[in-house]
Order: structure tokens, then C-alpha cells, then sequence
């Protein structure tokens, strides 16, 4: 069951959060992925957060695409704000907001950002077979 990839635009409003969350969901039901949910479900709802926030005014749309690779799951969000790429910062503790891309960092194996002709995508890389605790 390699090699499965999924894309679905949303627009740009705040609905559109659990929108996306609960499509990851069912989409990672429908793989036999639902280990995977908890953390990918998070993931995307910080992701699709800072696309809406963030991204507002500038384009009508925002896409999640899931992967399924060698082992790896792949999470994308892409919207068309370009000129500020996202960081992870340390906020502080009367901060409000923030937190986000902290909790990507905590969860996924590996995450970035990169540029697209118009916008950007943030993306983040949760690995299929967690190992288990030590015995």
C-alpha cells in the first residue's frame, strides 16, 4: 500500500480547520493508518491554523496533500503567502499563540518549508512504524 497520495483544497476561513482535520482522519482510516491520526491530525490542524491565519487576504485556497512513502507519512500545507516563511520560535510564557510549529517539531520526524512559484509549503514527515518502548 505504498505510494498513495492525496490532495484537497480548502478555502480560507477558519472552518476549514476541522474540515481538513477530520478529511486526514478519514483519509488515514481508509489507508489502515489510524495509528497515525492522533499526531497527523494535530499536525495538520497547527499547519492549516498558520495557513488561515496567516495566508488570509491573499489567496482564496489552501491545499493539504498526504504521502504515503517508503515507510513515511508525508503531510503538506500549501497556501500562496510568500513573504514570510514560517520559524520555529520559542515563545514566551505570557505569549498567547506560537506554539504551533512547536508541536510539529515534537511530533514529526522531519519538517520543513519550501518556496513554490506562488506561496509556500510547510510540510512535516511522520514515520509509519513508530518503534514501541523499550523492554
Amino acid at each position: 500500500m505504498s505510494g498513495r497520495t492525496n490532495t484537497k483544497r480548502f478555502r480560507v476561513r477558519r472552518d476549514s480547520v476541522p474540515e481538513a482535520r477530520h478529511h486526514v482522519e478519514a483519509l488515514l482510516t481508509e489507508w489502515k493508518l489510524g495509528g497515525l491520526i492522533e499526531d497527523a491530525s494535530l499536525v495538520v490542524s497547527e499547519l492549516t491554523t498558520n495557513a488561515v491565519i496567516h495566508a488570509k487576504g491573499i489567496g482564496d485556497f489552501f491545499e493539504v496533500e498526504l504521502r504515503r512513502r517508503s515507510g513515511v507519512l508525508i503531510l503538506e500545507v500549501s497556501d500562496s503567502y510568500q513573504w514570510r516563511m514560517p520559524v520555529l520560535r520559542e515563545p514566551g510564557a505570557e505569549d498567547t499563540d506560537g506554539r504551533g510549529l512547536l508541536l510539529v517539531n515534537a511530533l514529526a520526524e522531519k519538517w520543513g518549508v519550501r518556496p513554490r512559484q506562488t506561496g509556500k509549503t510547510v510540510w512535516a514527515q511522520l514515520p509509519i512504524h513508530r518503534e514501541g518502548p523499550a523492554c
